[in-house]
């Protein structure tokens, strides 16, 4: 692996789920790794999701690299069913972006602090 996969607290686990469940109802959000891949090149994206059970690994290697290049937070979740289920999906997803929070706003401006400080 070519990136540095960083420790992630269960309570930022849990705050990060609710703010993409938020920013799926009340913002914009782009789910499936093309879809994520072009919002991080274009810049819009705000906060990155990647599960951590996707096979083969290689679909979603490259995106925190490219997060990084572009200075975009990103963060990791257990399960696809997990991150489709957060974003009302009736499907996993092997990885989405936060385009605009909605109502979860100041939460993910909150959040790219943590994940940042955690990266150190």
């Amino acid at each position: 692996m070519m990136y540095k996969k960083f420790d992630i607290p269960e309570e930022v686990v849990k705050e990060s789920l609710n703010v993409l469940e938020t920013s799926a109802k009340t913002g914009r959000i782009r789910k499936g790794t093309n879809e994520v891949t072009k919002a991080i090149e274009r810049k819009i994206a705000q906060l990155v999701y990647i599960a951590e059970d996707v096979n083969p690994p290689e679909i979603v290697m490259h995106l925190p690299l490219l997060c990084e290049e572009q200075e975009v937070s990103y963060t990791f979740v257990s399960t696809k069913d997990e991150l489709g289920k957060a974003a009302g999906l009736k499907v996993g997803s092997a990885s989405i972006a936060i385009i605009d929070g909605g109502e979860a706003k100041q939460a993910v401006k909150g959040l790219n602090k943590k994940l940042t400080e955690l990266k150190k």
